[in-house]
């Protein structure tokens, strides 16, 4: 339990001002106890505040001091849970986080299933490991949205699919939910043969049933690593069953659209890589809200570059390698197209995934040796390399295989190395190379592995 520990401490703070330092743990306020940033958050609100702290060297102080009650400590946490992070109870059949390489670092093999995360930070959870202590805490304090990996509404196949007999209590649990008054996003994670067809059909009537407490659902297809080990045969989407898929998901998004003026009802882009189709237009998203889980990533993008105004002129040639996933770089090629000025050359770099397989080709989840591998073997003058920012750790100069940014800029002395965030990013980058610099300082750190992790890269680029 690492008992809010604190990571950083902002200039200016209360916390500076109270003398409270990186290694510091806060234990209590007012005599509450914290399991939790939920805790601290709901105990910070008085105006007269008794905080116990425990220094590094084990000695514990109180500190007593007067604030505004809307003022806040000022200190970033090494978790949002103190108490642990509640750890899934499942061996679902797509599990990413079981296809990891098992030699990666120890953070992307926890498996959390953790409400308060979910709420804080939209993490999916299964709602198999909750009892009613937990549903009447987010009745008391009013936690919501959360956001629910439903996989599907047939009971029995949920059970099978999760390996665990409480997640065929997915109804019940969802109206325990519901009773606690609290809305929720929802998702699925599709298997050709398996959830999908009339297994589908099914989920989305039974979630429309459940409006207005269900806020969306989006439906994103399993990705598989070459680190799989499960017996169970689990199958990829094809073009056509991709474009079966679709044509099912636009029918209801017709009839939604029509009944209420919303879609609801979201595919994840690969659908649309594999089936050959354009993504969606911007009003069939609803402002995007399961941006995070990866859905309406391409259009978010697309939408952000068309908006952005950016130019510059180049006296001499510049040369540069946007280098990404297999499944976006067509829209990259096709943007880096639109862009026309004299003396720029841009090259897609669609990056095979070697490391998790090749099946895996979102830039997300790009590792710094395939970067390096697929840079060396392009010949040519190169005046910068774009990458995505997603394929690097929040708050950290780090790819997944723990290759540093400063060691692949290393090992290309001759380019400027530069991270791309979103749309924005990569129109300023190819416009304005020259200035353009993207400035990571003061990310929120990366502090817990998804276990639907896989869906959900950073916001701006797959």
């Amino acid at each position: 339990m690492n008992k809010g520990e604190i990571i950083r401490v902002a200039a200016g703070s209360l916390a500076e001002e109270l003398g409270l330092v990186p290694g510091d743990k806060v234990l209590s306020v007012n005599g509450r106890e914290l399991r939790d940033i939920i805790d601290l958050s709901f105990a910070f609100a008085e105006e007269e505040i008794d905080l116990l702290v425990e220094h590094a060297d084990g000695e514990q102080e109180m500190i007593s001091f007067d604030k505004d009650i809307d003022e806040e400590l000022g200190a970033e946490f090494a978790a949002a849970v103190f108490d642990g992070i509640r750890r899934c109870a499942n061996n679902c059949y797509f599990c990413f986080v079981n296809m990891v390489a098992p030699h990666m670092r120890s953070s992307l093999h926890i498996k959390d299933d953790d409400y308060r995360l979910s709420f804080l930070y939209g993490n999916f959870v299964t709602l198999t490991n909750m009892g009613e202590a937990d549903f009447r805490r987010i009745e008391q304090l009013h936690l919501s949205p959360l956001y629910v990996s439903v996989q599907c509404m047939n009971p029995e196949l949920r059970a099978q699919m999760l390996r665990c007999k409480r997640a065929a209590l997915i109804n019940e649990q969802l109206d325990r939910l519901e009773s606690a008054g609290a809305d929720y996003h929802t998702q699925v994670v599709l298997c050709a043969g398996l959830n999908d067809g009339e297994e589908l059909e099914r989920t989305i009537r039974e979630l429309v049933a459940r409006r207005p407490h269900v806020l969306s659902l989006a439906v994103v297809p399993v990705g598989v690593t070459k680190f799989r080990t499960d017996p169970y045969p689990l199958k990829q989407f094809d073009a056509a069953g991709a474009a079966a898929v679709i044509d099912m998901a636009e029918r209801w998004q017709k009839r939604l659209r029509e009944e209420t003026g919303r879609t609801f009802l979201y595919l994840g882009d690969e659908f649309y890589f594999l089936a050959g189709r354009e993504v969606p237009p911007e009003e069939m998203y609803d402002g995007f809200p399961q941006l995070d889980n990866g859905i309406g990533l391409t259009r978010s993008f697309l939408k952000d570059f068309e908006e952005t105004q950016a130019s510059s002129s180049y006296d001499a040639p510049v040369y540069l390698d946007v280098v990404t996933g297999t499944s976006v770089a067509p829209v990259l090629e096709r943007l880096a197209q639109s862009v026309r000025q004299t003396n720029l050359h841009v090259r897609i770099v669609p990056v095979p995934n070697e490391y998790f397989g090749t099946t895996v080709n979102v830039s997300g989840l790009l590792t710094g040796q395939d970067i390096v591998r697929a840079l060396r073997a392009l010949p040519g003058p190169r005046t910068g390399i774009l990458i995505p920012e997603p394929a690097l750790r929040a708050g950290e100069d780090i790819f997944l295989d723990d290759m540093t940014l400063a060691e692949l800029r290393a090992a290309f002395p001759e380019a400027r190395v530069e991270p791309v965030q979103g749309g924005s990013d990569y129109r300023r980058a190819l416009a304005d190379w020259t200035h353009y610099h993207k400035a990571r300082a003061g990310e929120a750190a990366y502090m817990w592995q998804s276990n639907a992790a896989y869906t959900k890269p950073a916001a701006g680029t797959e």
